[in-house]
């Protein structure tokens, strides 16, 4: 079994600061793209940001130059540092990475359960 755990989320007035972590866990043999994804009230889930193994990223241009997304390949692990954060940011950000589990041939994606982050004006 494999899962992905998130921590970080939180209230914060605009222009401030917040770091998201996501770690997985569990039989892995490796993990190619890791990525973070928002959902807002009412709206469908967005990708916000993807770094795959080596290290290669992309945003939505919403949050290019405002957020930073990296990882950790030893911890099997992803952050999202975002920084001028402004209210239409407010949303619940997942994590999600590309899996492949000890013993299996394919990857699998595995999602976290969500981290709300809220942002006042």
């Amino acid at each position: 079994q494999v899962q992905l755990v998130e921590s970080g989320g939180g209230l914060v007035q605009a222009g401030g600061s917040l770091r998201l972590s996501c770690a997985a866990s569990g039989w892995i043999a490796n993990i190619n793209n890791m990525a973070w994804y928002r959902q807002a009230p009412g709206k469908q889930r967005d990708l916000v940001a993807v770094i795959s193994r080596g290290g290669s990223t992309n945003y939505v241009d919403s949050v290019k130059g405002r957020f930073t997304i990296s990882r950790d390949n030893a911890k099997n692990s992803v952050s999202l540092q975002m920084n001028s954060l402004k209210p239409e940011d407010t949303a619940v950000y997942s994590c999600k990475a590309s899996v492949l589990r000890a013993g299996s041939s394919s990857y699998m994606d595995y999602w976290g359960q969500g981290t709300q982050v809220t942002v006042s004006s």
